[in-house]
């Protein structure tokens, strides 16, 4: 099995964007974060800040079968977004982008239900880093820079969005084992532990 793609999610202070990043400069594939977000802006006419909290948001809902027609949409690649709220646009939006970095190969994706956009891809490793609440507090506050009084609010909050956001536009959740080919607790095995079990992986 050669892994090209590389889907990371991450809970939240888990230290998950750090882990892609170095990921990718020892693989030498491409790294998309944020890159994602500016890409899926520019389709879909939305600001990069709006797009950036609707991982971390919950979605609106508007219909029972919202998981099929913003799935029938992405993968027909019907131009329907602007008939849509726009939280399904800007999910939208990120799907058609995932899509077209992947194409090529060698890139390391982080967040935005990239494993699910791309499951069915013989090339893709699906990976999911959590870790200890008392660890990832700890990580917020003195790399993320968040007040320790808001750290465990923020925390919560955050998780929650991430958790909804996921299982609202993929029907699945979260943290359903069976839809991640490797896990890591990163209160296990630091930051460096966990590149270290990637790259073995993806090499090996």
């Amino acid at each position: 099995m050669s892994y090209s793609v590389i889907a990371l999610s991450r809970e939240f202070g888990s230290g998950g964007r750090i882990i892609g990043k170095e990921l990718a400069d020892r693989l030498g594939f491409r790294y998309y974060d944020r890159a994602i977000i500016q890409m899926a802006a520019e389709k879909s006419g939305l600001s990069p800040e709006y797009i950036e909290r609707s991982e971390d948001d919950k979605p609106s809902f508007f219909s029972n079968l919202a998981n099929l027609s913003t799935s029938a949409y992405v993968n027909s690649g019907m131009n329907l977004q602007y008939s849509l709220p726009v939280n399904d646009r800007a999910y939208l939006a990120q799907s058609e982008v995932i899509r077209e970095v992947a194409r090529f190969g060698d890139c390391v994706i982080v967040g935005r239900c990239a494993g699910y956009i791309l499951k069915g891809d013989p090339r893709l490793l699906r990976a999911l880093v959590y870790g200890d609440k008392e660890d990832r507090l700890s990580r917020i506050i003195s790399v993320y820079g968040y007040e320790a009084a808001k750290a465990e609010a923020e925390l919560s909050k955050i998780d929650k969005g991430r958790s909804y956001y996921h299982k609202f536009y993929t029907g699945i959740p979260r943290f359903d084992l069976s839809q991640y080919d490797v896990c890591i607790n990163t209160s296990a095995t630091d930051i460096d532990g966990a590149v270290d079990v990637l790259e073995t992986i993806i090499k090996n």
